[in-house]
Order: C-alpha cells, then structure tokens, then sequence
C-alpha cells in the first residue's frame, strides 16, 4: 500500500523558516521522481519544487527560487522541502507527490500539510 505522509506545517510568521517532511512508503522510493505542490485557497495545484530519484536534478518555480530547497534521503524514503524567507503569499496546503517517469499511472500524493504565513 502506497503511503505519503507530509509533516512539518504550522504556523510561521513572514520571514521565517519552516521544514517539511514526505515519509514514502509502499514503493521503490529511488526510482520515483518526487515533487512538492501547493495549493492556496481559490487557486490552483501548482508545482513549488521536484528532485529525480537520484537526487541529481532539482527544479523551482520561479516564486521560490533561492529561498525553497528540495532534498531527499533515499535510505530514509523521506523527501524534505526547507523554506526560507517566507511570504504570505506561501500560505498553502503543501502536498508531496512521488511520480514513476516512465509509468505516468504510478503518481501518488499526499494528504497534505497547511502551512500558514502571517504575523
């Protein structure tokens, strides 16, 4: 049985730091393309960072460029998103999303984390 959980959300106020967290189970964690989304109220899903099974690429959206880094630990089946000078407009529900390249079916997500910019 295929299972993501995010952790880490919570409340931070502009500025701020925050980490999160995708404990992977179910699969073969390393050959999964892993990906964090971020959906705001009224808005749509959008992509905010991806890393290849291997670790090697990384990929941003433009709005978290140099303050968002993804990263993974393979051994640990965990994928992480650290935040950095964070705005209000992060205010989101974050979701990890583990992708088999060459098997567009094998895409699963998480239940979500809220995590909530504002003083």
């Amino acid at each position: 049985q295929v299972q993501l959980v995010e952790s880490g959300g919570g409340l931070v106020q502009p500025g701020g730091s925050l980490g999160l967290s995708c404990a992977a189970s179910g699969f073969t964690f390393y050959n999964y393309a892993m990906s964090w989304y971020r959906q705001a109220p009224g808005k749509e899903r959008e992509l905010v960072a991806s890393i290849t099974g291997a670790g090697g690429i990384t990929n941003y959206a433009d709005s978290v460029k140099g303050r968002f880094t993804i990263s993974r630990d393979n051994a640990k089946n965990t994928v992480y998103l650290q935040m950095s000078s964070l705005k209000p407009e992060a205010t989101a529900v974050y979701y990890c999303n583990a992708r088999l390249p060459w098997d567009s079916r094998r895409d699963y997500w998480g239940q979500g984390t809220q995590v909530t910019v504002s003083s």
